[in-house]
């Protein structure tokens, strides 16, 4: 099966699948913002929390603060997102209720327990 090229410069999964909502094996388009963070969770079918942290500038104090934001992503099957996986998460679509990104690219592994 050819893998799809989805505009955005990541590397491509090395397994396959035959999902309708994968963005390189199926018709999801991907758009918008690009973020980077940790799976925190993954125990949902296809989904993973995913967590990143940012500095916010506080005017009043003239310092920045820790702000975290966590989004519910799609997790295709060829990718296979687990907890402690720092991934690449892209906006698409609303896929459901909560989810309006998806996983494109597992940056690095996460350490086995």
């Amino acid at each position: 099966m050819s893998v799809r090229d989805i505009g955005i410069d990541v590397t491509k999964p090395a397994g396959t699948c035959s999902d309708a909502k994968c963005p390189f094996h199926g018709t999801l388009p991907v758009r918008g913002r690009v973020f980077k963070g940790e799976v925190i969770s993954s125990l949902a079918a296809k989904s993973a929390t995913v967590r990143w942290e940012f500095a916010q500038f506080v005017t009043k104090y003239e310092r920045y603060a820790r702000r975290n934001t966590k989004v519910v992503a799609y997790s295709p099957s060829c990718i296979g997102a687990k907890k402690g996986d720092i991934v690449r998460v892209a906006e698409c679509r609303p896929l459901s209720k909560t989810k309006r990104f998806v996983v494109i690219e597992k940056v690095t592994a996460g350490e086995k327990k």
